[in-house]
């Protein structure tokens, strides 16, 4: 992967959970949502079978994913890091415009 890929996504994980979770914490008039959910997002991203495994074979889908994430490269590590960054940054921004007084929804 090279710099401006890495960056382009960066940049796209960032601005797309930010999006998701201002819309989110919007609807559901609660400022961290996005933030407890994303780690399921990012367990959906990395593993590579069905998610009914988790419900089915969870003794096997839960190390195997674990171990998935455990392998990433750093690239990844810091593109997924960008989305969570995301998620906080809405957070603390749905929370400043409450707080000056713009209601939403």
């Amino acid at each position: 992967m090279n710099i401006v890929q890495f960056a382009v996504s960066m940049l796209l994980f960032f601005v797309l959970f930010f999006g998701i979770s201002f819309l989110l914490n919007m609807i559901l008039r609660s400022s961290w949502i996005m933030s407890f959910v994303y780690p399921v997002i990012v367990l959906f991203i990395v593993d590579d079978f069905p998610w009914t495994n988790y419900f089915s074979q969870p003794g096997e889908a839960f190390p195997n994913v674990f171990s998935h994430i455990a392998n990433l490269k750093v690239v990844d590590i810091i593109i997924l890091t960008s989305g969570f960054i995301g998620t906080i940054v809405a957070g603390i921004v749905i929370r400043k415009l409450r707080k000056n007084g713009y209601q939403m929804f």
